[in-house]
């Protein structure tokens, strides 16, 4: 029984050979697949909220890969591993980890030296992780929760809301986050910082 993904605006497709690393052969859909996903991902802020955690450990390759792992580790074999291929989003898959470490030591620059607000380092720092796309899959969701431990666990304030929704769900708050998204595209982050506590 194959895997038939069906994909809504904003969603990165998995290649053929990702969906290999399926570790669960039972899922045939699309919905079967988010509700595993998703599981998955509850036991994952289970222990990221039970945690405490330093500056310098969150912004590392190990921990960003560690959460990936940790959010799809039990639906994905290759669960917080970069990608092996290139997709219609993000930096050429050889790029990733020196454009990670980047990402990283400009976002402890920001936070040593108070460069912007601490809502808004969190919100640059997802989308320029979203917009580096690590891993084959998950992107989103994993870019969206490491904004809420920023704000949360670094700066002590209210995780995001993200607009009360499941964004990985074709439906308005989604359309509204996807447009925030491409306004940060072209440097406007208000749309995505007016969004995310929504």
């Amino acid at each position: 029984m194959g895997l038939d993904l069906k994909y809504i605006d904003g969603q990165t497709p998995i290649d053929e050979d990702e969906k290999e690393g399926l570790r669960i052969e039972t899922i045939s859909t699309k919905e079967e697949l988010d509700e595993f996903e998703q599981l998955n991902i509850e036991e994952a802020l289970q222990w990221v909220f039970g945690k405490k955690f330093r500056l310098k450990q969150v912004f590392t390759e190990k921990f960003i890969c560690d959460l990936h792992k940790r959010m799809y580790e039990n639906v994905w074999n290759w669960a917080g591993k970069f990608r092996k291929t290139d997709k219609n989003i993000g930096v050429h898959k050889h790029q990733i980890p020196m454009q990670l470490k980047v990402l990283c030591d400009d976002t402890m620059f920001w936070i040593e030296n108070e460069i912007f607000p601490q809502e808004e380092i969190a919100i640059r720092f997802k989308h320029r992780l979203v917009s580096i796309h690590c891993f084959p899959n998950g992107n989103g969701r994993h870019s969206r929760i490491m904004a809420d431990i920023i704000v949360d666990k670094l700066f002590n304030k209210e995780p995001f809301s993200w607009g009360a929704a499941n964004l990985s769900n074709a439906s308005n708050s989604r359309a509204i986050y996807l447009k925030a998204v491409k306004a940060a595209d072209l440097n406007d982050y208000q749309p995505l910082l007016d969004f995310s506590p929504s």
